[in-house]
């Protein structure tokens, strides 16, 4: 299919969900993580080889739910899939609703890229200026 037409992007949403519901329990996370690796470096090498954009997304969950990490330390978040999914990607953003239109966005990781924020609105007409 690749080699048929040209793509400039590829768009994977909720990369870990199937995981999930078809890799029940601790006894199969060795496998679900070996697969899920496998899928990544499939990804990767459709990105080298074809030259598209891959953008996956994630779910997410929060990393100190045992309080752990202080009570001035603030939210932590880690992405769903642990390292297979940090390693396997190149740049990390997180993605957070604002008010109305609003969305925020910020560089998690990225060997490119400095971390920092920008806003942005969604609309009718696509993507736009913040709101204010």
């Amino acid at each position: 299919m690749m080699a048929e037409a040209r793509f400039a992007l590829i768009i994977v949403d909720s990369a870990t969900s199937l995981y999930r519901s078809e890799f029940n329990g601790r006894g199969e996370l060795s496998v679900r993580q070996v697969h899920l690796g496998r899928f990544l470096r499939q990804l990767q090498r459709l990105a080298e080889e074809f030259g598209v954009a891959i953008v996956v997304t994630n779910q997410v969950v929060a990393a100190n739910l045992d309080g752990a990490g202080g009570m001035f330390a603030g939210p932590s978040i880690k992405a769903i899939g642990g390292n297979i999914m940090a390693h396997g990607t190149t740049t990390r953003l997180w993605f957070k609703k604002g008010r109305g239109e609003n969305r925020m966005v910020k560089i998690i990781s990225s060997p490119c890229l400095a971390e920092r924020d920008a806003q942005f609105a969604i609309g009718t007409d696509g993507v736009n200026d913040c709101k204010e």
